[in-house]
């Protein structure tokens, strides 16, 4: 395990994982993007100004909440959850859009297109882009238009236009790649508002930044309750997002254990999951060289998740650099475990989460039983189940 992390790469260069591996059309965009990111990132008025936005328009910051009863039932370390389902949209996508949207308007474009899985971050583009007087185009696979036909309403509302994507697995991945498409077509207009900590960089590095909030709350609410930092940290990883802004600003506290939870879907099988760490291998997928599901052939696998935000066939190349140095651990949950957390939080807590954080709820049911009592767990719960209802109603009966 790397012991000193004095010399982390904050540039967002992380190792052999990342970089740009994107069409030549695209290169000067990307420089572009990179340039005038890093300017405004330390200028004075675009800081306050997304503050601002963020306190006052989205809600921050969130509760770090003691799960009592939740404690009480496992009987064992203290849980706390970073209510990130408390913010304006439900789900902490709004960190980023706002910070994303708010960089586009800067910097003179006035499109915004974007990717979405669950349809949180697409959701959250299109109220952010309506908040600042941008036009939105929201790319969503068919399947997951399907499934989450109650935030497809919502971007459209908001004013997005929203494209269902037939081509390939019909879900996030495909998604990724259709926006991908427009934006080549449209560099010189358009801001790619990308979703996650994926894709070329400097995409990886500025949704991290944008997302850290979750990790600075987080470190200064604990220490105000607990006078200590955690024992552990919990966050659901499909692409990353949630996960790398809880874990960045304790990157360097080597005491506090990162866990990342991984969809184990319905089984080890290709095809059945979406563990792209635990199972996947070293290639190149979106702009990025990373941990990818693969077959014999190297091209990218089918996945699988009852989460549809989790449903990705990669992994961030930030995560896969903590993979790599053993800063973080990830481990995978099933779908049927996930299921039964959602329903557990729901009856103790009275909060029901959205199925990518009951991810890590489930891993800290099987993981209380090896801490004491002395320690304490912090979830990031990164988003309210209100769009998974009906996809876990059809699974579970209405007679839970």
């Amino acid at each position: 395990m790397m012991t000193d992390f004095s010399s982390y790469p904050h540039d967002g260069k992380f190792g052999e994982f990342g970089g740009q591996y994107v069409p030549e059309i695209l290169m000067n965009a990307l420089e572009t993007l990179e340039k005038n990111y890093l300017e405004l990132r330390s200028d004075p008025t675009f800081k306050s100004d997304l503050t601002t936005l963020l306190n006052e328009y989205a809600g921050r910051p969130t509760p770090l909440y003691y799960a009592k009863n939740l404690t009480k039932k496992l009987g064992g370390p203290k849980i706390y959850l970073k209510r990130e389902d408390f913010l304006h949209g439900g789900a902490h996508k709004i960190n980023n859009t706002l910070g994303q949207a708010l960089f586009a308007k800067k910097t003179g474009k006035n499109k915004i297109i974007a990717e979405t899985g669950a349809g949180q971050h697409g959701v959250a583009t299109a109220m952010a882009s309506s908040l600042l007087g941008l036009n939105s185009e929201i790319f969503m696979g068919s399947d997951d238009v399907k499934r989450q036909k109650l935030n497809v309403f919502r971007m459209e509302l908001l004013g997005a236009t929203v494209n269902s994507v037939t081509s390939g697995s019909k879900t996030l991945k495909d998604a990724i790649n259709e926006a991908m498409r427009k934006w080549v077509a449209n560099v010189e207009t358009t801001h790619y508002l990308l979703g996650s900590v994926v894709g070329p960089h400097p995409y990886p590095m500025m949704v991290r930044d944008f997302q850290k909030v979750i990790g600075d709350e987080i470190k200064s609410q604990i220490i105000e309750k607990e006078n200590m930092l955690p024992t552990a940290i919990l966050a659901s990883v499909g692409g990353g997002s949630n996960s790398m802004g809880t874990f960045y600003p304790f990157i360097d506290d080597l005491d506090v254990d990162l866990f990342g939870i991984e969809p184990g879907g319905e089984g080890n099988e290709l095809g059945k999951h979406a563990s792209s760490i635990l199972s996947g291998s070293d290639g190149i997928f979106h702009g990025m060289r990373s941990y990818f599901l693969q077959n014999d052939e190297g091209q990218i696998a089918s996945t699988h998740s009852i989460s549809a935000g989790l449903d990705y066939p990669g992994v961030g190349p930030e995560h896969a650099f903590l993979n790599k140095m053993e800063r973080a651990k990830y481990v995978s949950i099933s779908d049927e475990e996930a299921l039964d957390a959602f329903i557990v939080l729901s009856r103790t807590e009275g909060i029901i989460p959205a199925l990518e954080p009951a991810h890590a709820i489930a891993y800290a049911i099987k993981l209380s039983k090896e801490l004491k009592k002395s320690d304490v767990i912090v979830i990031t719960l990164s988003g309210r189940g209100d769009k998974d209802v009906d996809s876990v109603s059809s699974r579970v009966g209405i007679n839970l």
